[in-house]
């Protein structure tokens, strides 16, 4: 199991919220979001984990740099044998338990190596750390850091934009665990309705982290609204297959610009 994939496909919607200016960003800018997310799968096990997750998020985009972190709670209703973002056993039993507190902080920075009002073609590269505050004995993460590195690509029409992200994860090293080190990469696009709503689809794909785990494969559909200048919404939806990924689930999102 792993959510990390979901998150990203966070920061592809708040991107999307953002196309209408998304060559014209001025620098200094500030947002605020959080809203909730939720997922459920039984991950191979005969009974489902149920996951609560709740980010607080703050971007800060100057130029052609843009910062991150997420800080997020996180509850888990499930086997204790199966753990947030990972899926594999540190505990010794399957009872159903629920545990939640402080999930795992995520810090990230981008640099627009493309960014063309010409062309229509935004070229990003991201690294991402996400530190393993996360309670690794209540099964909410692995409780060690990990790494990732990607590039984004996003093509935009006149109503409509196509999309796509590469990356590599590292796992770090944590006693109970043997993760492999994956690929991870999406594919989406988007499409104005009028301009406040825009609506659209991502298909996620990662490695399996282990042996006996499959790829995980995932499939969201998205509605981004824009409230009025400060404020803007998401809701999505979203279903995988296999093992490593989520049976269904969906969140929903609200971003503050604070300037």
């Amino acid at each position: 199991m792993n959510i990390s994939a979901r998150n990203m496909n966070k920061i592809i919607l708040v991107g999307l919220l953002m196309h209408s200016h998304l060559l014209m960003a001025e620098p200094g800018i500030f947002n605020l979001s959080s809203g909730i997310d939720f997922s459920s799968g039984k991950y191979g096990a005969s009974k489902s984990t149920d996951i609560t997750y709740i980010p607080l998020t703050g971007k800060y985009e100057t130029g052609d740099w843009l910062f991150k972190l997420t800080v997020p709670y996180i509850s888990v209703t499930g086997p204790a044998n199966t753990t947030a973002n990972i899926g594999q056993a540190v505990y010794k039993n399957s009872d159903v338990r629920t545990d939640a507190g402080m999930g795992d902080v995520v810090a990230s920075s981008s640099y627009s190596l493309v960014n063309s009002a010409h062309s229509g073609m935004l070229l990003n590269v991201t690294g991402k750390v996400k530190f393993g505050t996360a309670e690794k004995y209540k099964g909410l993460g692995s409780g060690a850091n990990d790494y990732a590195t990607e590039s984004s690509l996003y093509k935009i029409f006149e109503r409509r934009s196509v999309f796509g992200t590469v990356g590599y994860k590292v796992f770090g090293p944590s006693q109970g665990y043997s993760l492999n080190n994956v690929f991870y990469g999406s594919l989406g696009f988007s499409q104005k309705i009028d301009n406040q709503v825009s609506t659209g689809l991502i298909v996620d794909y990662r490695q399996a982290t282990t042996v006996w785990s499959d790829p995980q494969k995932m499939w969201t559909v998205f509605l981004n609204k824009k409230i009025d200048s400060k404020w803007k919404m998401q809701t999505y939806l979203f279903s995988g297959s296999g093992t490593s990924s989520p049976d269904f689930g969906g969140g929903a999102m609200f971003i503050k610009t604070m300037r």
